[in-house]
């Protein structure tokens, strides 16, 4: 059985993961994972995690399914100057310009993606590729 479209099953399972490593950095994140349509599958907030996260975090998934790639990706490209500049004055102030939305990827194409907020951009990168960890694993043993 081939997993070629998300979960909420294999999205707890990603969510799982996500605050594993999140509490090994002692710090409370909210976990968002969206579909290959930036629909909303999971958000899990953590006991005592910012508020201003949960819309954060459901933004930097929903922004790496849109562009198809890690929001970190997006930092450089949109400073003043820079080629994709006001992009984030676009889709009504949605798009995340900074690290911890990661598209999940299954047989090259995009079916989703986990975006995490919480604490610094370092951190959240870090928590986002943990839950992306999760998604390997479990495809690699399905496929």
């Amino acid at each position: 059985m081939i997993m070629s479209k998300l979960t909420l099953e294999l999205a707890k399972q990603i969510v799982e993961g996500a605050e594993k490593e999140s509490k090994n950095l002692g710090v409370a994140m909210v976990i968002s994972i969206v579909d290959e349509g930036g629909n909303l599958i999971l958000s899990h907030r953590m006991d005592d995690a910012w508020i201003a996260s949960i819309d954060i975090a459901f933004n930097k998934a929903w922004t790496s399914v849109a562009l198809k790639t890690a929001t970190e990706n997006l930092a450089a490209a949109t400073v003043p100057n820079a080629e994709l500049h006001g992009l984030t004055t676009t889709n009504n102030g949605k798009l995340v310009v900074f690290g911890g939305g990661i598209p999940l990827v299954k047989d090259n194409k995009v079916i989703g993606a986990v975006g995490v907020s919480g604490s610094s951009v370092s951190n959240d990168i870090q928590v986002a590729q943990a839950a992306v960890k999760v998604f390997e694993e479990v495809n690699s043993v399905i496929a």
